[in-house]
């Protein structure tokens, strides 16, 4: 097996959202980003290439708490990577999770001073299939990150701070790929097949939970239905501008493409929109963005309003808008509140968070 010598190794870059919304005044920043991140080659899998080391620290004299998704794992549950392969963006294929508020088991804890170490394979979570020349960036905004004096990891401007390493540059031989999993196979209970119900299949699903999820599909059509009907009739109101910021023609355009892909994908009726009930895990939903029109529904999704706001309805949306073939959206920042600081300061994120398009289907306080 062939193995070319890495080009360049990353650096630390500490980075943080340029924006211009105004921070709630009740809610205190912290004045500097504490995260320290840099990423290598990774000198522990030499088995085949892909695989890289990252180490965030901890620079400060404070106690930083965050998250667990946003620091690297050898199981990646974010697209939390940027990676390019001679300028162009490579395909994440790995989980995009609809989260709740993270509750205090979700959080890890670095001390002053502390460094994570953990080598990842991006193999198992990216298209590294094509020889070439890749640039790899770890890319975490650190939403619900906190200093131990109770400040925010967040810009004065309201929107989270960015965990990012510098650029590191590597050559890769696609032929040399081993196959990596991509699946939650821990999390998904095995299914021998699925039963389809007017038009929608399901796997791992009780008859209670076809009922259910079926009423959600139904209640997505509906969302996704008025939502395209809304941007194909022009309309640029408070509900557009809460959501996905300033109107220009190009953004419009795109955020009326991404509900008219989302429409005909919910509105399909032969059993290719499918319905698993299998997770056992504390999130709403997560789909495989190259894998379409597959939903995972986890135990936030039962437990959720048809509709309103973080509804069964809205769920599907959310998931719906991910995968590629739809809208490709990201998870750059969850919750209305976000989705609303997001859509004023950086409207082209706001048109590629997941959120926002299920805020704006959704229309919860209902808006013109």
């Amino acid at each position: 097996m062939n193995r070319l010598p890495l080009l360049a190794a990353g650096s630390v870059l500490l980075a943080g959202l340029a924006l211009n919304v105004a921070a709630d005044a009740s809610v205190q920043s912290a004045r500097f980003n504490p995260l320290r991140v840099a990423i290598v080659a990774s000198t522990s899998q030499s088995s085949f290439l892909g695989a890289v080391d990252v180490d965030v620290t901890n620079t400060s004299n404070r106690t930083v708490r965050m998250p667990a998704w946003q620091l690297p794992s050898q199981f990646l549950q974010s697209d939390v990577f940027s990676i390019t392969r001679d300028g162009r963006d490579v395909a994440y294929e790995g989980p995009m999770i609809k989260r709740g508020l993270p509750q205090a088991a979700d959080f890890v804890v670095l001390r002053p001073g502390e460094t994570v170490r953990t080598s990842v394979d991006l193999s198992a979570f990216y298209d590294l299939s094509s020889s070439g020349e890749y640039t790899v960036t770890y890319k975490a905004p650190l939403q619900h990150a906190s200093l131990s004096g109770g400040e925010m990891l967040m810009t004065a401007n309201g929107l989270p701070m960015t965990a990012q390493s510098a650029p590191l540059k590597l050559w890769v031989d696609g032929t040399d790929q081993l196959a990596g999993t991509r699946t939650l196979q821990a999390q998904a209970k095995p299914s021998a097949g699925a039963t389809v119900v007017n038009g929608v299949s399901y796997k791992s699903c009780s008859t209670t939970q076809i009922s259910t999820a079926g009423s959600a599909v139904n209640a997505a059509r509906n969302y996704s239905e008025n939502a395209k009907g809304y941007l194909n009739g022009g309309t640029v109101g408070a509900r557009y501008t809460t959501w996905f910021g300033a109107y220009t023609s190009s953004r419009y355009s795109t955020a009326r493409q991404h509900f008219v892909n989302i429409d005909n994908a919910i509105d399909q009726s032969g059993g290719q929109v499918t319905i698993n009930c299998g997770c056992n895990q504390s999130y709403y939903a997560y789909v495989y963005p190259t894998r379409p029109y597959e939903i995972f529904v986890c135990k936030a999704f039962w437990s959720a309003p048809l509709t309103g706001t973080d509804s069964k309805g809205g769920t599907l949306i959310h998931e719906m808008s991910h995968f590629n073939v739809t809208a490709g959206t990201d998870d750059h920042v969850y919750g209305q509140s976000g989705a609303k600081s997001l859509a004023s300061s950086n409207p082209d994120q706001a048109l590629d968070n997941a959120d926002n398009h299920e805020y704006f289907a959704e229309n919860n306080p209902s808006q013109k």
